[in-house]
C-alpha cells in the first residue's frame, strides 16, 4: 500500500504523522511511505532520517494526496487539504466532525473513508488513541493555567503553589478521565488545592485512591459547579461525549460569579467546548477575555510539544496502521470492530451516530456503509 504522510498545516501544528521509526516498519513490510518535505522537522527528523528509514521524501502535499491509498495525519483537513481528497482514499487523524460542519460536509462529498482517532475503541470500551494525546493535554493545561494566572499574562496574579503563609491557589477540574486525571495529578504536584468534578462517582472514587486525600471530589451538578467556580483562580474542562459534542457546563452567566482574572483552559473545544463563551483559538493567539475572565481555547495544545506528543501517539497508532496497509482498509475494518468504531465517513455515508446527529446526516451503520463499497 501507498502511505502517505503530508505536512501539517494548522497553526503552530509540529506533529506528523509518522515517526522515522515507524515509517521503517511499515517499509520492512513492503508499503512505500510517501512523507512530505520537512513534515518531521518539528520533532527534529528530517528528510534524510525518514530515506534512510526507507520512506521517500516528495516535495509537495498535492503529490502526497495524488498517489496514496491512506493518508496518515495528526489533526483534522484543513479546507485546502480536503480539496485535494479523491474518491475511496482512506484517511487516518483526529477529526472531531460533530463540530466541525465544514469538514463533515466536504469529506461526505470526498467519497473518502475518514477513520477518526478518537473513536477507534479497546477491548477494554477505552479510547487508546485519544488516551496519548489526553495524558499531554492534561499535564500541559496546568501549566498554561499557571502561566496565565500571572499578572503579567493579564492574571489575578496567582501563584498556584502559594508560598508560607499565603494560601495556594485552587484548581477546579471538570472531568475524571485521562485528561482530568492528569490534570490533577500535576495541580496537586504544584501545590494547589484541587477539586475534580464528575458527573459519575466511580472515577473520582479511583482517582481519589490514586492521588490521595488532598484531593477534593464532588458530583457535576450545576449547583456544585456554580458555587466551585466562585472560589477557583483556574478551571480546567475535560469532559467530552465520544464522537459527539461536549456538554456546556459553564454559562455566560457564571462568569460573572467568578474572579477577575481566572482563567478558564477549554480542553474540550476540539468537541465544541465545555464553556459558552468558548470559541477556538491558535498557539499564535491563544487567549481572549470574557467579563474579566482569560479563556485559553487552543484546539491542538499538545502540539506545543510535538516531539512528546508525536512519539506518543505512534506508539497507540502504528499497529492500526501496519492493519490497515497488511490487510487493506476495507477488510482491516470488517475483521476489527474496535478499529471500525473508528470509521465516521464512508463514500459518502456518515457512520457515527453521534456526528450524524450533531450534524443533521442519516445515519448509516458501519458494517453496511463497508458492505456496500466491498
Amino acid at each position: 500500500m501507498i502511505i502517505g504522510v503530508p505536512k501539517e498545516v494548522k497553526v503552530h501544528e509540529y506533529r506528523v504523522g509518522l515517526t522515522p521509526e515507524s515509517v521503517r516498519e511499515l517499509a520492512a513490510l513492503g508499503h512505500r511511505v510517501l512523507v512530505q518535505h520537512d513534515a518531521g522537522i518539528g520533532i527534529g527528523a528530517t528528510d534524510a532520517d525518514y530515506t534512510a528509514a526507507g520512506g521517500e521524501a516528495v516535495a509537495g502535499a498535492e503529490e502526497i494526496f495524488r498517489q496514496a491509498d491512506l493518508i496518515v495525519k495528526v489533526k483534522e483537513l484543513l479546507a485546502q487539504e480536503r480539496a485535494r481528497l479523491r474518491a475511496g482514499q482512506a484517511l487516518f487523524t483526529y477529526l472531531h466532525l460533530a463540530a466541525d460542519a465544514g469538514q463533515t460536509r466536504d469529506l461526505v462529498k470526498s467519497g473518502v473513508v475518514a477513520i477518526a482517532y478518537e473513536t477507534v475503541t479497546s477491548p477494554s470500551g477505552r479510547l487508546p488513541l485519544l488516551a496519548p494525546m489526553s495524558e499531554v493535554a492534561g499535564r500541559m493545561a496546568v501549566q498554561v493555567a499557571a502561566h496565565f494566572l500571572e499578572r503579567a499574562h493579564g492574571g489575578r496574579g496567582v501563584l498556584l503553589a502559594g508560598a508560607t503563609g499565603v494560601a495556594p491557589g485552587r484548581v477546579l477540574i471538570f472531568g475524571a478521565g485521562v485528561v482530568g486525571s492528569n490534570a490533577a495529578l500535576i495541580a496537586l504536584g504544584m501545590g494547589a488545592e484541587v477539586v475534580v468534578l464528575s458527573n459519575a462517582a466511580a472515577p473520582l472514587e479511583r482517582l481519589q485512591a490514586e492521588l490521595g486525600p488532598r484531593l477534593r471530589t464532588g458530583i457535576s451538578t450545576p449547583q456544585a459547579i456554580a458555587a466551585e467556580l466562585r472560589d477557583a483562580d483556574a478551571v480546567i474542562a475535560t469532559a467530552m461525549v465520544p464522537g459527539g459534542l461536549a456538554p456546556k457546563l459553564v454559562t455566560r452567566a457564571m462568569l460573572a460569579t467568578m474572579k477577575q482574572g481566572a482563567v478558564m483552559v477549554d480542553v474540550s473545544i476540539d468537541q465544541g467546548g465545555c464553556f459558552e463563551t468558548s470559541r477556538p483559538t491558535t498557539h499564535a493567539d491563544p487567549v481572549f477575555t470574557v467579563d474579566g475572565v482569560i479563556h485559553y481555547c487552543v484546539a491542538n495544545m499538545p502540539g506545543a510539544v510535538p516531539r512528546t506528543s508525536t512519539y506518543a501517539l505512534n506508539h497507540a497508532t502504528l499497529p492500526f496502521v501496519k492493519q490497515l496497509a497488511d490487510r487493506g482498509v476495507v477488510r482491516a475494518l470488517m475483521e476489527d470492530g474496535h478499529l471500525r468504531n473508528g470509521l465516521n465517513i464512508c463514500r459518502g455515508a456518515v457512520t457515527q451516530r453521534e456526528v450524524a446527529q450533531a450534524r443533521g446526516y442519516p445515519y448509516v451503520e458501519a458494517l453496511r456503509a463497508l458492505g456496500a463499497q466491498d
